[in-house]
């Protein structure tokens, strides 16, 4: 199967830029007190977990997702309905997304990055932990002996939440869910019939796992689940991260990605043929792969890593290039491309042009 095929009935990659980033050292000169410090100040990250007074690992700090992979982002299981409404969030630009709505997260942050919202403070105390996003929504999680009301209460966006302890393994189990937030910031959609099952398991002082099982009838077409690393972050705070309504605020959402697609010019196929490629560059500290190809006429691009660090099975997402002039491009990540040739007309770099600026790739292959 040709990549570009793999992009139907839906191209699996987020895209927009206006996703508002955790930012962090809120607090410049504050250190985390007690953690335990390698020789060059950083954190050992491998050193034991700390413990809480009743013997029970202690969750609390702040924490952000590293990855994360599992049988939720497997397409086929997910209904049909499930996945023209993907489609249809993916033609209109995601406008739906919840949090560019001003609107709670809902189940999608507990798996995302930090820069698409998923960084999140815990707060442990021995019959009581709440969960604190930056958006200044937050989760409560009882641990007093109650049970989940089934049928629920009154849906609401985050749920209702018990917790009990396995061992070592905070085990959270959660319903009550309105159908109004997404379980992936891919869009997919869920019921009032979900139930969560989070399983916290700290490995060591800087990691935890958490281990995800999703059941909503309404939505998929079994249980699934996702793995996900969650890195502990310190000598740091969380900084608000506030939503304001307004009128005019989405006033660039709108229309579809096919009216995108309608070319503002037309490049010749001898011209896209001198794009294909692989180029390599670094961005934000990470080396990015960036492979161009055609498929059936058209020009595709293959960034490893993701842009978005939204979680998934491959760590690379693809999107069509959309030209907006013989060497410039769109693209479904929310990102620009721009091919740039030397004093002979040869390609030697691309440049990934992001709101700080072109970062250019040079061409490798």
């Amino acid at each position: 199967m040709r990549r570009g095929a793999m992009l139907k009935p839906l191209l699996k990659c987020l895209c927009l830029l206006t996703a508002s980033s955790t930012l962090y050292a809120q607090w410049f000169e504050w250190r985390t007190p007690d953690a335990p410090r390698m020789e060059n100040g950083r954190l050992d990250v491998d050193a034991p977990a700390p413990m809480a007074e009743d013997g029970k690992p202690l969750l609390s700090g702040i924490w952000v997702p590293t990855a994360a992979s599992g049988s939720l982002f497997d397409l086929e299981n997910y209904q049909p309905w499930a996945l023209e409404v993907m489609a249809e969030q993916e033609r209109t630009f995601y406008v739906n997304d919840p949090r560019f709505n001003c609107l709670p997260d809902g189940p999608s942050a507990y798996i995302a990055g930090g820069s698409v919202g998923g960084t999140r403070r815990i707060v442990q105390t021995p019959d009581f932990i709440a969960v604190l996003n930056p958006d200044l929504t937050y989760r409560q999680i009882y641990m007093d002996g109650r049970e989940l009301s089934d049928p629920p209460l009154i849906p609401n966006w985050l749920g209702y939440s018990v917790a009990r302890w396995e061992g070592d393994t905070l085990v959270v189990q959660s319903n009550g869910f309105n159908d109004r937030t997404w379980l992936t910031r891919e869009g997919l959609p869920h019921t009032d019939q979900l139930q969560i099952t989070e399983r916290y398991t700290r490995d060591s002082y800087g990691h935890m796992t958490l281990e995800i099982g999703y059941t909503d009838p309404g939505t998929l077409k079994q249980p699934v689940q996702v793995t996900a690393e969650l890195a502990l972050r310190i000598d740091t705070d969380l900084m608000e991260v506030v939503c304001n309504e307004s009128a005019t605020g989405q006033r660039h959402y709108s229309g579809e990605i096919d009216q995108a697609e309608d070319k503002v010019v037309e490049v010749p196929l001898e011209v896209l043929q001198t794009y294909v490629g692989t180029y390599q560059g670094v961005w934000l500290g990470n080396m990015i792969t960036a492979e161009v190809f055609l498929d059936d006429g058209h020009l595709y691009l293959t960034r490893s890593p993701r842009y978005s660090d939204t979680g998934g099975n491959t760590d690379s997402a693809t999107s069509v290039l959309i030209p907006q002039s013989q060497n410039a491009f769109d693209s479904t990540f929310g990102l620009g491309w721009i091919f740039n040739s030397d004093a002979q007309g040869n390609i030697r770099s691309v440049s990934e042009v992001h709101v700080s600026g072109a970062w250019p790739f040079a061409r490798v292959e």
